[in-house]
């Protein structure tokens, strides 16, 4: 039953994930290349947070991030958003890491993991996907030009009770975090705690998007002002 309902809001008309080229960000250059030719090549990966569902596209928080860094000393070039709608750490692992070869990145970002707990994968499977994704990731850029956000916890949404029991599922997004948090931490790689900014949404309906369910463009901004510090620091000479 969760899965079925995950597929009714998280997928394409036809109930099926959107196929990953129609999620590839339309202001940018999915065949890999630079889009300034100043800034680092970064591609963000994951599912519907990152391509920010229900929101414009310069509200979703990769975009935003990249503009609050401006193009001193050191930015970023957006040169695809691979994310997509109802994708799970083993759909990164079939299909969006494939895709890198081709776009080249030297910053990549990893949001991932709420589509696991709506589906009941196992804490063990979600960790080995981790491996293989960060993995993967270290070997092509280092470990030192990748961050990885924590999931945020719909439960509090006006929709949120509608996948799940609300107590359970916001266990397993904390539980997945701390897998997340872990597996990243003994790679040196960057980790970004968004959670506790997701929770104000319990009480404050302008952090959540028209759908009752995703964030909205107001929450991205919060997770943005946390990242800047970070990926600052990652970005250094």
């Amino acid at each position: 039953m969760l899965a079925a309902l995950l597929l009714a809001t998280a997928c394409g008309t036809d109930g099926r994930p959107s196929a990953p080229g129609g999620s590839v960000d339309s202001s940018v250059d999915p065949g890999g290349s630079p889009v300034s030719g100043e800034g680092l090549r970064y591609v963000a990966l994951g599912d519907s947070y990152t391509i920010g569902t229900s929101v414009g596209l310069e509200e979703r928080w990769p975009n935003q991030l990249v503009a609050a860094l401006g193009s001193e000393p050191r930015h970023l070039d957006l040169v695809a958003n691979l994310a997509v709608n109802g994708y799970t750490s083993r759909d990164v692992v079939d299909v969006e890491l494939p895709m890198l070869a081709a776009l080249r990145p030297e910053v990549v970002s990893l949001l991932i993991g709420v589509n696991d707990v709506v589906q009941g994968v196992s804490p063990d499977a979600y960790r080995a996907n981790l491996n293989r994704i960060l993995d993967d990731l270290v070997g092509r850029v280092g470990a030192g030009r990748v961050f990885v956000v924590t999931t945020p916890d719909y439960t509090v949404t006006p929709a949120g009770a509608d996948y799940g029991d609300p107590a359970q599922q916001a266990a397993g997004i904390r539980a997945m975090n701390e897998i997340l948090a872990s597996v990243a931490a003994g790679r040196g790689i960057a980790v970004v705690d968004i959670h506790d900014l997701s929770l104000r949404a319990a009480t404050d309906r302008t952090l959540v998007a028209g759908d009752g369910l995703h964030p909205s463009g107001a929450q991205y901004a919060l997770w943005v002002d946390r990242m800047v510090p970070p990926v600052e620091a990652l970005l250094a000479p």
